[in-house]
């Protein structure tokens, strides 16, 4: 079942998307690991620890100094930095670095948090239903929470004038996509993080997303670079970042060829061992 949901849930990642009150779940920590993203078992589900490499610089979450003027206990979302901020007494707050997708990206202004899930179960729209059969058909009744969801370990659901606006604070099956832009859904964080700020909201928390001129005012301006990831904005670097993108997707795209060649090669091979083994 497991290997079987494995290529569509690849899918999933790019389209889409235990209690609080419960006593500390026993840790897996690996030598050098970021205290609070070692591994964790969370009721049924071990959740790995993230690799170092997923945790670069500013990626983490700490707290911060904070400069909006947000009530504590709301959460603030700047999509244009990929960060969220769960807002602290005393001009502090809790910085998580998030993924952002075109959903993302599409909600303007503020929302309440209505229902939050432990281990969320995802079912596709209607209309994603109808428009893409063949990648959500089979998932139309629902896929059940756990490691290979595309919410993650926890989901927060943001609601407006009290109907669901679709948009969520969610985990995340695509550790590599966090403090990066995405193809597609709302808004994750490692799974880790989803717990902690999972645990520190209460229901009726107001979520707000900034503007990008609020962003720019409070953070700086930036731009991707050629692999998805922030650096501070340089109009003279984006024909620079363009030509690298292209050769970045070239070659990605000649390493796909070889390996489905690879692979190819590999079948026949097989096919060819097994009817001389039937031959035989």
């Amino acid at each position: 079942m497991v290997k079987n949901l494995l290529k569509p849930i690849a899918a999933l990642v790019a389209l889409v998307l235990l209690s609080a009150c419960a006593a500390p779940s026993p840790k897996s920590t690996t030598p050098g690991t970021l205290p609070g993203y070692e591994g964790v078992q969370d009721g049924n589900f071990f959740i790995p620890q993230v690799n170092d490499n997923h945790l670069r610089d500013g990626v983490p979450r700490k707290q911060v100094g904070y400069a909006g003027d947000e009530r504590p206990g709301s959460i603030v979302i700047d999509p244009y930095v990929r960060k969220l901020y769960y807002v602290l007494d005393d001009g502090q707050a809790m910085q998580y670095s998030i993924a952002v997708g075109r959903a993302g990206l599409g909600f303007k202004g503020s929302a309440v948090v209505r229902r939050k899930e432990e281990w969320p179960a995802w079912t596709p729209t209607a209309n994603m239903v109808r428009t893409m059969p063949e990648m959500y058909a089979e998932y139309a009744g629902g896929l059940p929470g756990g490691l290979e969801n595309p919410l993650g370990a926890r989901a927060l659901y943001l609601y407006r004038n009290g109907r669901d606006t679709y948009y969520r604070i969610h985990g995340t099956v695509d550790n590599k996509s966090i403090g990066r832009a995405t193809s597609a859904g709302c808004i994750r964080l490692f799974n880790q993080d989803a717990i902690d700020l999972y645990n520190r909201t209460e229901l009726g928390t107001v979520v707000r997303v900034r503007t990008r001129d609020e962003s720019e005012q409070l953070e700086g301006k930036w731009m991707d670079d050629e692999y998805g990831f922030l650096i501070p904005y340089d109009e003279a670097l984006i024909p620079v970042i363009e030509q690298r993108k292209l050769e970045l997707e070239a070659r990605e795209a000649a390493e796909a060829e070889a390996a489905a060649e690879l692979e190819a090669t590999r079948t026949s091979a097989q096919r060819d061992a097994e009817l001389e083994g039937t031959q035989g």
